[in-house]
């Protein structure tokens, strides 16, 4: 897992590479036809990628985002219809049964499908109208890291392409040099503090939300630990009332209002006795460090330099983070 995370950088340059004309290609087409909608199709941490491309495309092209439910398809074999939607469909294997149903089902609809996936010979690759190659190579941890990270900066070149927002473009640029940077930021300060942790809870908001679910789900599956994630805003319902003396929390926040919020709710928790980890670019304050970015990209930043500490606590929790119980490399979901 270690090894794997420090070929993000390495990844990500090949990724935009390879595809650049693809990417182009994409945003002109987009630009010319856009979608009424998008629909993306993912499990695990590639969902949680789609989360993260959901605030990208919403924020910055203004067309809706949906999640699609594979079970719509694989179990209840009902129909999809869809009008000028776009498919986008995100896997490191390419394989599952339920998800490549759901494309299939939305091809035949009529949506135009984007598929990034790491396995070019994989089924789902062959259903693409576009294929976006992850390009992360072998991936032997169970934990899913550098393709998770490839398929975040994937979407945020694909929206780069399509918004023709030159200040995400010259960030996506930029991404594997930070990147190199980022897996080399020390979060050690996280693990004794969570070293006996049995529960948690990981806090973002906006363009941070997705990446805390894959930090919380990083962390049931290297630790063994419940860690659960929650947006800025929705923590503040029903959850808070857990938050007390001792109760970690690690609250990823961006450099804009989003982030602030993030902040703002850490700071009632740590008023009340949670031992709060934040990263936060530029905060004197902040337990953990983070670099200075386009506040889109500063998530992938942050996960870079999280898979680290996901690492070293699972070790020190005296666990294997590259082999975890009762899981395998490619999950086949019907």
């Amino acid at each position: 897992m270690r090894a794997e995370t420090l070929e993000a950088g390495d990844t990500v340059a090949r990724l935009l590479e390879r595809n650049a004309a693809a990417f182009a290609a994409l945003g002109g087409r987009l630009r010319g036809e856009a979608p009424d909608v998008v629909v993306t199709c993912a499990r695990g941490s590639s969902d949680h990628a789609a989360m993260y491309g959901k605030y990208l495309i919403e924020t910055m092209i203004g067309t809706p985002v949906a999640s699609a439910a594979p079970s719509v398809v694989s179990l209840f074999d009902a129909p999809v219809a869809t009008r000028r939607a776009l498919c986008i469909a995100i896997s490191q294997s390419g394989r599952s049964p339920d998800l490549l149903a759901t494309v299939e089902a939305h091809a035949k609809a009529g949506a135009q499908v984007v598929a990034l996936v790491n396995d070019e010979g994989s089924p789902l690759a062959g259903m693409a109208d576009t294929l976006l190659a992850l390009s992360a190579g072998p991936e032997r941890s169970v934990a899913a890291t550098k393709s998770c990270i490839a398929a975040m900066a994937g979407l945020a070149a694909l929206v780069a392409a399509w918004s023709g927002d030159e200040a995400l473009q010259a960030a996506v640029g930029q991404l594997p040099e930070q990147l190199r940077q980022a897996v080399a930021l020390d979060w050690s300060a996280g693990v004794e503090p969570l070293a006996d942790a049995r529960q948690m809870f990981v806090i973002g908001r906006g363009y941070g939300f997705g990446v805390a679910q894959e930090c919380a789900l990083k962390l049931k599956e290297t630790c063994q630990m419940q860690a659960e994630p929650f947006s800025a805003a929705e923590v503040r319902h029903g959850p808070m009332a857990i938050v007390g003396d001792g109760f970690p929390v690690l609250a990823l926040a961006t450099s804009d209002a989003a982030g602030d919020d993030v902040m703002a709710v850490a700071e009632t928790f740590a008023g009340r006795g949670a031992t709060v980890l934040a990263a936060h670019a530029g905060d004197a304050q902040a337990t953990l460090p983070a670099l200075q970015a386009h506040p889109a990209v500063q998530p992938i930043l942050m996960l870079a330099s999280f898979y680290g500490l996901a690492e070293a606590l699972s070790r020190r929790r005296g666990l294997d983070p590259d082999q975890p119980p009762h899981l395998a490399k490619v999950t086949r979901t019907l």
